[in-house]
């Protein structure tokens, strides 16, 4: 009894010092939202080597319809992908030259909305929880299957708050944006009102006005 109480914590210990390396260790990349004025085009570099996969995910929350142009270069210059007026989407890409990688956002084709966007630059392959995962032929451990177990469920909830992160600041700024419309039609409304009523006010008192003749003095 005395020795599974230390083999309980010791479990503790293990996994809760597996979970801070699995959340430290990350790929490399950028998670960046960044304002996009009209008529202006932001482009962002990162020098990547040959035979590398790198994805990028992009979305648009506010402004205009939604949309925006965006395209990825590499260090040749070619054109590697290339979207129009898109609200959201994602790209995946294995180099073939080593340098550094150019992918921009424009929003040229707006001449008075300005957009926020979110994009997410990461580089290269998620590493293994397990130094010989890849190379193992038994079945993993009780604690080996929590740890993978886990690790996907903290995945998960990382996609998770950052969807709903998205979705609460594209809703914010709707939200915001409808309550400044109702707040410029309800001050239209206040003043279409004062004009109609005092309107009405001098009309009927047009009506109830005494008009005395005027009486001229025939002289002969």
């Amino acid at each position: 009894m005395g020795s599974e109480a230390p083999s309980a914590s010791s479990f503790q210990v293990l996994l809760l010092l597996l979970l801070l390396l699995l959340r430290a260790e990350r790929l490399r990349g950028a998670e960046l939202t960044f304002e996009l004025p009209d008529n202006a085009k932001q482009c962002f570099h990162e020098d990547v080597e040959q035979g590398m996969k790198f994805s990028l995910d992009y979305q648009v929350i506010t402004g205009g319809h939604y949309d925006v142009d965006c395209y990825v270069e590499d260090p040749l210059g070619n054109i590697i992908y290339r979207e129009t007026k898109k609200q959201y989407d994602s790209f995946t890409y294995k180099t073939e030259v080593k340098g550094a990688y150019q992918f921009c956002f424009s929003n040229e084709f707006s001449t008075f909305s300005h957009k926020t966007v979110y994009f997410d630059f990461q580089v290269g392959d998620e590493p293994p929880i397990l130094p010989d995962m890849g190379n193992r032929v038994t079945a993993l451990t009780q604690m080996e299957s929590a740890c993978v177990t886990i690790h996907e469920a903290l995945k998960t909830v990382i996609d998770s708050q950052t969807h709903y992160r998205l979705r609460e600041a594209q809703d914010r700024a709707r939200a915001e944006d409808l309550n400044s419309r109702v707040s410029y039609w309800s001050v239209g409304e206040t003043i279409a009102l004062f004009v109609v009523s005092f309107s009405q006010v001098l009309l009927l008192k047009s009506f109830f006005t005494e008009k005395r003749p005027i009486n001229r003095a025939v002289h002969s």
